[in-house]
């Protein structure tokens, strides 16, 4: 288990002192791949880094597996750091080494014998399916396979935690997915806790337990995902969730309504029902549903009729409707 409490981190300057993170709280359990989502510049990539202790905070604690690893002497934290892999946007892969040797590296450095790491470099290999590509250099593959390279050279160490600092913002669409479903495979067959950092809402509905809003240095909002996609509390959350593009939903009509939905009315025909009940039309201007644990949620933003009496028909149906539903402004 990780446990950040009253975590701080400040960088110093010839401009002054910046603040990167403040009184961050957060525990993030044991086998459940957890996101952190915020735009460029909020703080995650630092909040991660100092989970390893790349950066380490100005103050507060990170507590692993019971230990406060800020407190910990150097040796004891280098035997720490083992159980905690890493992997990055940019590969980091060792461009004058094959892949098989790019993955067999950080078993040289623990002192593992040639041939025990040649056999676990291949087994590695063979769970992210480049066992074929052993012999080949990272200049020869695609951005979806260095960054395979990359998870198994992280599994290596056969850690408890994989960090992923945005692991997948330099790959197309189709790549991100299968690089993803990597990942939750491997959280399930082997165990290990994700944390994944990243500032695509479409990242962490696809594979996260839970998700951490991280806005201007600080946690602005976390839950399970399910919970913060359907009922977002920040308006960070909102910007990252709802259309980013606020001149699709600009249109002359009457009010905007979303509705959410949460598992249940997502098997009802309630836009069918409303209109047919309330023999009012509505102009459907935003949707986004997705499926998560094998239920599907999401929100939809429709438009209701300039004339005033079929407006008030559907909002009193609402009303009087098991639908969650808000004005949007």
């Amino acid at each position: 288990m990780i446990e950040l409490k009253e975590l701080c981190k400040t960088y110093s300057s010839s401009s002054g002192d910046v603040e990167a993170l403040r009184d961050i709280n957060l525990s993030i359990l044991d086998g459940e791949i957890f996101g952190i989502i915020g735009l460029s510049g909020a703080g995650k990539s630092t909040l991660v880094r100092c989970i390893n202790l790349l950066e380490r905070p100005t103050s507060g604690s990170v507590i692993i597996d019971g230990q406060d690893i800020t407190q910990l002497p150097r040796p004891e934290l280098l035997r720490m750091r083992r159980t905690i892999s890493m992997i990055f946007q940019g590969f980091n892969l060792l461009e004058q080494r094959s892949v098989l040797r790019n993955v067999t590296f950080p078993l040289e450095i623990a002192g593992v014998g040639k041939q025990d790491a040649r056999s676990k470099a291949l087994e590695l290999l063979k769970v992210v399916g480049l066992e074929e590509k052993a012999n080949a250099y990272p200049s020869q593959l695609s951005g979806g396979q260095k960054q395979r390279v990359a998870i198994a050279r992280a599994l290596a160490s056969d850690p408890h935690y994989l960090l992923c600092d945005e692991a997948t913002s330099a790959l197309d669409p189709n790549t991100t997915r299968s690089i993803l479903e990597l990942l939750r495979r491997i959280n399930k067959t082997l165990g290990v806790t994700i944390v994944v950092i990243t500032h695509e809402m479409k990242v962490i509905d696809q594979i996260c337990d839970r998700v951490a809003v991280i806005d201007q240095s600080r946690i602005a909002e976390m839950g399970k995902v399910s919970e913060v996609f359907t009922s977002p509390k920040s308006q960070i959350a909102r910007e990252l969730i709802l259309p980013q593009d606020r001149a699709a939903i600009d249109t002359t009509g009457g009010k905007k309504i979303r509705l959410i939905f949460d598992g249940f009315q997502s098997q009802e025909p309630v836009i069918s029902r409303m209109t047919l009940d309330c023999q009012a039309p509505v102009n459907i201007i935003f949707a986004d549903t997705k499926e998560f644990e094998g239920t599907i949620y999401g929100h939809m933003i429709v438009e209701l009729p300039n004339d005033e009496n079929q407006a008030s028909k559907i909002l009193a149906w609402l009303k009087n409707s098991p639908v969650k539903w808000k004005e949007e402004d």
